[in-house]
């Protein structure tokens, strides 16, 4: 047996408001983002590494030294510092190769952990599969020294050849070592000790910020976060917040806004891809599109005297045809004002339009004014 139990009317409207306030809440929530997703900390970043070495090792696939004089003058230099005095000898190798090599020193790395380093070949050396990268000072911007990269050598590609036909597989003449550098040098940074945080937005918007400082402040309940521009976000560091700095970037990183971006249209001529936005919107105006081909074939003819003829000569003459095929059946279309974009998509698509001829469309409708929205070709 059930017992019903009765519901103020107050109560009642509040549960039924409180059910429709969510039901239309939820689709802003699924497309909502993290801030740990759009911002980056000012002062948490990495820093480019860069450095010159030698690979040895190679199956005659390295450098021509008398093409390469920067390697044999590399080869020279090491040996001499190994004892070995090689000056004044023509040295004939071709297993040896200079490289650049590269990697990226994450935000707090200590003395004595391993980065991954990229190594790319610099003179004539035609693959640097099997080498081994000898020890190479990799370093900053500052030119300080803040790691050491050695080890051997993983390509994704790969190249072999015959006396009459080669194959190439990929970038045989760049590589990659995994865990190949150790970090010699800390760049310190002091997070713990900050008093104020900036966080820096990845795609710079006006709205996106506020709604990132009103996010901040609501979930501290007080004001402590300011958008100062489009893209830094300014927070104090509350002096009362348990944990420091670390635990309140922790619980800012999972609060969740939705991004705002300005309506903006993506066009790569070269591949004929399209990428456009949800908020590009179109004014009313009339569309209409049509090919024209025009075909042009030479077909030569010889033009030669009659058998056993003495006068006369052999001569080409040219013979030119061309065709003029204009598609029929092209109408004016006309699209509504303030369409969507997919009613923009599906529109030009009813009208036959290819991606190539949709991107002349595309301009010739931000021409006329009549499409809100920036277009950026690529």
């Amino acid at each position: 047996m059930f017992r019903l139990t009765a519901f103020p009317l107050r109560t009642l409207l509040a549960l039924l408001l409180g059910a429709c306030l969510m039901a239309l809440s939820a689709p802003a929530a699924n497309a909502s983002s993290r801030i740990k997703d759009i911002v980056d900390v000012e002062g948490i970043r990495d820093n480019m590494l860069v450095g010159y070495g030698l690979v040895v090792g190679l199956n005659g696939t390295g450098d021509t030294l008398r093409n390469a004089p920067f390697t044999q003058q590399s080869l020279t230099g090491m040996l001499e510092r190994l004892g070995v005095n090689t000056r004044g000898t023509n040295m004939k190798t071709a297993n040896v190769a200079a490289v650049m090599v590269s990697a990226n020193l994450p935000a707090f790395s200590t003395q004595g952990s391993r980065i991954d380093v990229t190594v790319s070949a610099l003179g004539d050396a035609t693959n640097l599969q099997g080498g081994v990268l000898l020890v190479t000072p990799l370093m900053g911007a500052d030119g300080q020294v803040y790691a050491v990269a050695q080890g051997s050598l993983a390509t994704g590609g790969f190249s072999a050849k015959g006396e009459a036909a080669s194959v190439v597989r990929g970038v045989p003449t760049n590589g990659r070592i995994a865990n190949g550098a150790i970090v010699e040098r800390e760049i310190d940074f002091a997070l713990g000790d900050l008093r104020n945080l900036r966080l820096s937005l990845r795609n710079p918007d006006l709205t996106t910020a506020q709604r990132i400082a009103t996010a901040i402040n609501t979930y501290l309940g007080a004001p402590t976060a300011r958008a100062d521009n489009s893209s830094i976000v300014e927070i104090g560091v509350p002096s009362s917040y348990r944990g420091g700095v670390v635990a309140l970037l922790t619980d800012i990183e999972q609060l969740r806004v939705q991004p705002d971006l300005i309506a903006r249209v993506v066009i790569d001529e070269a591949s004929g891809v399209i990428v456009m936005g949800q908020d590009v919107r179109v004014s009313k105006v009339a569309i209409a599109q049509g090919n024209l081909t025009i075909s042009v074939s030479e077909t030569p003819q010889v033009s030669q005297p009659s058998p056993f003829s003495t006068q006369g000569d052999t001569v080409v003459v040219p013979r030119t045809d061309v065709n003029v095929d204009e598609e029929e059946g092209k109408q004016l279309g006309i699209i509504d004002g303030s369409i969507s974009l997919k009613e923009l998509v599906d529109g030009l698509n009813t009208l036959g339009v290819s991606p190539r001829d949709m991107i002349t469309i595309l301009q010739a409708i931000k021409s006329s004014g009549a499409l809100q929205a920036d277009i950026e070709v690529m």
